[in-house]
């Protein structure tokens, strides 16, 4: 392999990039400039991100839109969804699919994520209290299928008898 210096490459997010690796010599493309590029614009735009989640959340977000569009039914995703939204946006580290307890992490905090889909008409969804999470995260996708999301501390929830805390999106407090 040659060495890459300012003879023959040129620097760009701390790496020596030489023409090859930038311009695709069957397509005649920006391949890895373009790709740093695009990189670079989704740190910017989701700054807690894994990035490699982004393009699985907007594919499965748009494959749940255009099933709807296409069948007026929906598919069984927008939990995944909620859960690729919360790694997203505000930097979750999800646990294994089926773990016990919670649905993430985040620094410390042990955050269930609940998702509100289009379905619910009423945008209410049910807590399990007896579930070990310091936050909740409240992801609500909406007809459009536009998704936002609502982070609650555990103790700002309200205080109820039992095992169960039915919580509506328009009451829910944020951080």
């Amino acid at each position: 392999m040659k060495e890459l210096g300012p003879d023959n490459a040129f620097w760009i997010d701390g790496e020596w990039l030489d023409w090859d690796s930038i311009i695709d010599p069957e397509e005649r493309t920006y391949s890895r400039l373009a790709e740093l590029e695009r990189e670079s614009h989704l740190r910017q735009e989701y700054p807690n991100a894994d990035i490699t989640l982004i393009p699985y959340f907007r594919d499965l977000l748009l494959l749940a839109e255009s099933y709807f569009h296409e069948t007026g039914q929906h598919l069984n995703v927008y939990g995944d969804i909620g859960e690729l939204f919360g790694a997203i946006m505000y930097g979750i580290k999800l646990h294994k699919n089926y773990a016990q307890g919670s649905d993430g992490r985040l620094g410390n905090d042990f955050i269930e994520i609940k998702t509100i889909s289009p379905v619910n008409q009423k945008e209410q969804t049910n807590v399990r209290l007896d579930r070990h999470f310091s936050k909740l995260l409240m992801v609500k996708i909406s007809d459009n299928f536009e998704v936002s999301g609502r982070l609650v501390k555990r103790a700002d929830l309200p205080r109820k008898p039992g095992k169960n805390l039915r919580l509506s999106w328009g009451n829910m407090p944020e951080v």
